[in-house]
This record gives C-alpha cells, sequence and structure tokens, in this order.
C-alpha cells in the first residue's frame, strides 16, 4: 500500500491544491456537535498553506440525493473549520463547480483557504461521472485525497478526479494506509483479530477474509453466540441468529484450514433481559440457563483473553465483546480494551481499531487515545477488513 504519494513528494509552492476531505460532521441546529473529522483535517490542510498552496477544500455532506438543498450546504460548518484551524479564516463558494466556484479559486492567495459547496448537489458525484469531475479538476493544479472514510465508495471527488490531476494522499489518508498495512498487510506475528457485535450475518466476508490473515479470532457480542450454538452449545434466550449456524461452521472450517485459532467466550454474564439494573450472574458458556441471556464475557474470558494478546504483537479490533451501552455489560468490552492499550503504551503491541461501535465502545473505556489508531472511517475500516480494493486508495497508487 505504500506505493501512493504523500504530501513529501510534491511542491506545492504558488499552485492551487484540491483537498478532498470528509466534512460530514453532525450539524444540530446549524452548530456541529462533534469536530473529530475536522480536527482530524487540520494537519493536511495547514500543512499545505504553510508551504505556500492555495487550498480548495471539498466534501460531500449529508445525503442531498443530487439536488441542491440548503439543508445539506457546507456553510454551516466554516465557523468551526475556522475554529479548528485556529482562527484561519475560510471563504466559502456557494457551488463546487462552474462560474461561482472559479471566481472564488481566482481570488485565493497563497495560504489562504476556501470550502466549496456540497459535491453531492450534483448527481455526477455518486456516479463518478467524468465530467463531473472534469470541471473540479479545472479548479486546481494538484489533487490531495485526505478522506479515507470516502475511499471504499468510486465517486467522481474520490476516483474520476485522481486520474486528472497529479495527486498524493493527505496525512489522515496516509496515517490510516499506514497502520492498517503494518496490521494486515504486512503484520508482525502473532496477530488478534477481535470481532464483536450482534450479527455474524453483516460481518460473513470479514471474518472469512480475517481467518486468513490472523493466528487468532477472538469472537465477542451476539456474534460468538450464533458460533456456540454452531458447536452445539444451548444459549438459551440469548441474541443468537439460528439461521447462520452453517455460515458459522464454514467459517471454522476455513479458520481451521488456514490455521487460525477461533476463541469463544468461556463464561458469560447473563440476565433475564437487556436493561439497566436487571439482575445478572455469571455462568459457564455451556450452562446458561434457558429462560437468561448472555449479554458479557465473564471474568475467565477476561483473564484467558488479556493472557492471548499479551502474546500477540498486533491486534486488530471491530465490535465491542458484550451489550457495553448498558451496566454491568460494558466490563468485557472495556477491561480488554484496557489491558491492550496497555501493552500498546509499552510498545508491546501494535492495536488498530475500527467501526461505529467499536469507536464508541473504546471511547467508553476511556482508550482511544492509547491505541496506535483508531479509525473513524466505518465503511471504508469494515471494506478494507474484508480485504476489498478500496477505488480511492487504488485512484491514487495508478
Amino acid at each position: 500500500m505504500s506505493n501512493f504519494k504523500t504530501l513529501d513528494d510534491i511542491d506545492v509552492a504558488g499552485k492551487t491544491v484540491l483537498v478532498r476531505g470528509d466534512l460530514n460532521v453532525p450539524v444540530k441546529n446549524g452548530q456541529v456537535t462533534d469536530s473529530t473529522r475536522l480536527d482530524r483535517l487540520v494537519p493536511t490542510l495547514t500543512e499545505l498553506a504553510d508551504k505556500g498552496a492555495k487550498v480548495v477544500i471539498m466534501s460531500h455532506f449529508g445525503r442531498p440525493k443530487g439536488q441542491k438543498n440548503p439543508e445539506h450546504s457546507l456553510k454551516p460548518v466554516v465557523p468551526a473549520l475556522e475554529k479548528a484551524l485556529g482562527g484561519r479564516s475560510v471563504t466559502f463558494a456557494e457551488d463546487c463547480i462552474g462560474p461561482v466556484a472559479e471566481e472564488a479559486v481566482k481570488a485565493l492567495q497563497p495560504g489562504q483557504f476556501l470550502l466549496l459547496e456540497n459535491l453531492r448537489f450534483y448527481p455526477d458525484e455518486e456516479k463518478n461521472g467524468e465530467d463531473f469531475a472534469g470541471k473540479l479538476a479545472a479548479l486546481g493544479d494538484i489533487y490531495v485525497n485526505d478522506a479515507f472514510a470516502s475511499a471504499h465508495r468510486a465517486h467522481a471527488s474520490t476516483e474520476a478526479i485522481a486520474r486528472k490531476l497529479p495527486n498524493a494522499a493527505g496525512r489522515l489518508m496516509q496515517a490510516e494506509l499506514e497502520a492498517l498495512t503494518k496490521a494486515l498487510e504486512h503484520p508482525e506475528r502473532p496477530v488478534a483479530a477481535v470481532v464483536g457485535g450482534a450479527k455474524i450475518s453483516t460481518k460473513l466476508e470479514l471474518l472469512g477474509n480475517l481467518v486468513q490473515k490472523v493466528d487468532k479470532l477472538i469472537l465477542g457480542g451476539g456474534m460468538a453466540n450464533t458460533f456456540m450454538f454452531a458447536q452445539g452449545t444451548d444459549v438459551g434466550n440469548s441474541l443468537c441468529e439460528k439461521d447462520m449456524a452453517d455460515a458459522a461452521r464454514e467459517i471454522m472450517e476455513k479458520a481451521k484450514a488456514a490455521g487460525c485459532e477461533i476463541v469463544l467466550p468461556t463464561d458469560g454474564v447473563v440476565a433475564p433481559e437487556f436493561k439497566e439494573g436487571a439482575p445478572s450472574q455469571t455462568v459457564a458458556a455451556t450452562a446458561i440457563p434457558a429462560d437468561q441471556m448472555m449479554l458479557d464475557v465473564g471474568p475467565d474470558s477476561i483473564n484467558a483473553l488479556d493472557a492471548l494478546i499479551d502474546n500477540c504483537k498486533t491486534v486488530v479490533w471491530n465490535g465491542p465483546l458484550g451489550a457495553f451501552e448498558v451496566p454491568p455489560f460494558d466490563t468485557g468490552t472495556t477491561a480488554v480494551a484496557k489491558h491492550a492499550a496497555a501493552l500498546t503504551k509499552q510498545g508491546k503491541v501494535l492495536s488498530v481499531a475500527g467501526g461505529g461501535d467499536t469507536v464508541a465502545a473504546l471511547e467508553h473505556a476511556g482508550v482511544i487515545a492509547d491505541f496506535t489508531y483508531v479509525s473513524t472511517a466505518g465503511g471504508a475500516f469494515l471494506e478494507w477488513l474484508e480485504g476489498k480494493e478500496l477505488p480511492g486508495v487504488t485512484a491514487l497508487k495508478s
């Protein structure tokens, strides 16, 4: 994956650089409520400006379905972006192509920032339209993609445009690709993958790919119940996709052939219902009462997983081990995450995590800053775990 250019390989002084970012941030009552995505884009934007580039930022925002819709305008994001940039001013163009955009770009001086209106106001953005990509490309001299979160989609601003201009990966894209390459393409072994979440039906491709790449596949959440059921264990009233038992057995066969060990919980915390304050108890995984549901891994499982991670060099994490949203069923995820984070801090483990629930679970455990890399790119991260080519990344390589 290292065969793409970075900001180190391009001379940007006096040039107009088009930066594809991910500014698809949550906005409520005209205010940005979480600026994480903006903050992560800042290093690329400031580096380009400080090197004398005219920086033109483009992004999608929401799902306007190819129609100009003021509700999906990027304009309300400008103040939050200026704040993330440490108070530097950002001008806004009311369009992303055509005369309005061209005039705004012309007015830019080196070191200044311009944000273009929502790319998805045009249907050709999501259709990867060559003509639309050409109109975007006409605005600048160099293209920089810093939106890994959108890299799994072949859109005009992520794929077609990269073939029309000299291109490079921004710092966020570079960090993401380097972390992922170290974690699965060329990892230090042994590698453990922690995969949790409710259903295996949504993660079949991911599991099928991982068993061929990792040494240990640790399963938690509702997904683990389906695997236990497939092995003949009675899981009581637990969340379980019984119709996926054959698929689970197939993955177990695949793992066996590849020399990957699938690790299931040996004990669990059960309760009669999933709600806060429900009376819970710890039982062996083979002794789940008929009227109870397993909602977290138990203390023996936690100790076993900690010991297993002690013997690994790389950990890839996607999904919680239990129903972490409601205490005390967050105990397992938090404990194992803290252990992986501590080993990362000591330099013993490279840890990479991603996916929506995963980010929330690690945030809840207070360990986001201690993992080697936490990807905020949900879909792109999952497709990468599934072993798929990401069009936005491939376009940078060609």
